[in-house]
């Protein structure tokens, strides 16, 4: 869990305009799924949703060498938990603004948009998750012909 707590808390220190909160909680939601022999390629924070006046849907989002994992710890109880394999990732956009930028994950059944992240931040984040799911999906296309 520190792992992920301390990528998650780097990432805050180098891009430090993007909104997160309750990331250690967050952190440890991940840490509970996370698969024997999974490990972690790089985590982030950031809030989920579009809408401009939503600050308080911090998600952690972590990238492992199986899957994509979002986690967010709720304020009372319980959790929710996403997790998208490469087979089922479709599409990746990246939207910037004034002060904050977007990443649309798509798939096959949903879209999540992950926001308040520092448009400074999106293209290191668009270049770890697009890199990653297109060699994992050249394996998927390999052992399915």
């Amino acid at each position: 869990m520190e792992t992920i707590y301390n990528s998650i808390k780097e990432f805050k220190k180098k891009y430090p305009s993007t909104i997160a909160w309750r990331t250690k909680r967050h952190a440890k939601v991940v840490e509970k799924h996370l698969n024997p022999g999974e490990t972690i390629r790089y985590a982030f924070a950031a809030q989920s949703g579009f809408s401009a006046f939503d600050f308080f849907n911090t998600y952690a989002v972590v990238l492992t060498n199986k899957r994509i994992i979002l986690a967010q710890k709720r304020l009372v109880f319980g959790y929710i938990f996403l997790a998208v394999t490469p087979d089922m990732f479709n599409d990746l956009t990246v939207n910037t603004g004034i002060v904050w930028g977007k990443v649309n994950i798509d798939t096959v059944k949903e879209r999540m948009i992950l926001s308040k992240i520092s448009k400074r931040a999106v293209d290191e984040i668009e270049t770890e998750i697009t890199e990653y799911m297109m060699n994992e999906k050249k394996k998927y296309i390999s052992i399915q012909n």
